[in-house]
């Protein structure tokens, strides 16, 4: 099953979107839960945010740390030293493990990149024996992540051809009130509860902001260089705008929302 996220590498996935995947994983987990003893998964592990926060709340026994991405599985081979935490290539719509072989299967703003997001959440019901948990989170990127329209909203408004890639960006599969939901609850999981986390997103001045964000994940780089002469100067002149909003440049604070769902599987 293919996924629609554009890596370029464990570096720049740490530098664009990997920080703030650091801020939402204590959130997630605290919301999530682990317990002494367990087997958890780590579905699209990404570079380790969620999978080595694991072993400080909980005594775990393993965790299998799965991703899409050779350069993250590889990245995070490398940066582990305990020897509970196996990380290796996997797609979420077809894990590599049988039926209920964990006690806990987590997924950290996956769901909104894979092709098959209900497929997903079946597979991680799959592999957790009955009364475990299956939780997930995802960012709100139509309506709770502002630094995000800053940039699609005025570019969009400047240049016609990128109407279509700021909907891809914020119209995303679970991203929605209730959409998490409604596929837990149809994936056959029980108890399903929603909830928001709220994180900030913080950065030191303009090109803190900036350069992530068209060096980073994606190939918003790529599609600036293939506009008319002017047009790219001029949308980061109207982002930089947006980003001072009349004041002298240097830190600014965004919020940002990713919706979180967790359900139990039945006992059989």
């Amino acid at each position: 099953m293919s996924s629609n996220f554009i890596s370029k590498g464990a570096e720049g996935y740490d530098q664009f979107m990997g920080r703030w995947s650091k801020r939402l994983a204590p959130v997630f987990l605290e919301f999530a839960g682990a317990a002494d003893g367990e087997r958890i998964i780590d579905v699209g592990c990404g570079t380790g945010s969620l999978t080595f926060l694991i072993p400080d709340r909980a005594n775990i026994s393993t965790i299998e740390a799965i991703d899409y991405e050779e350069q993250f599985v590889e990245a995070l081979r490398q940066r582990s030293s305990d020897p509970r935490i196996t990380a290796r290539l996997g797609d979420a719509c077809a894990l590599p493990f049988g039926e209920n072989q964990f006690d806990r299967a987590l997924s950290m703003l996956v769901l909104h990149f894979v092709s098959d997001p209900r497929k997903a959440v079946a597979e991680m019901f799959r592999v957790v024996r009955p009364g475990g948990v299956v939780a997930a989170t995802v960012w709100d990127t139509f309506g709770g992540m502002p630094s995000q329209r800053i940039f699609w909203d005025t570019i969009a408004a400047i240049e016609p051809s990128a109407v279509a890639r700021r909907c891809a960006a914020l119209v995303r599969p679970m991203t929605f009130p209730g959409e998490m939901m409604d596929a837990f609850a149809g994936a056959g999981l029980q108890h399903v509860t929603e909830a928001m986390l709220t994180i900030r997103m913080e950065f030191a001045e303009f090109d803190d902001y900036w350069l992530p964000l068209i060096n980073g994940q994606g190939t918003l780089a790529a599609f600036l260089s293939t506009l008319p002469n002017g047009i790219p100067e001029q949308v980061k002149a109207s982002v930089r705008q947006a980003y001072l909003c009349g004041q002298p440049d240097g830190p600014r604070s965004f919020a940002s929302v990713a919706w979180a769902v967790k359900g139990t599987v039945p006992m059989q």
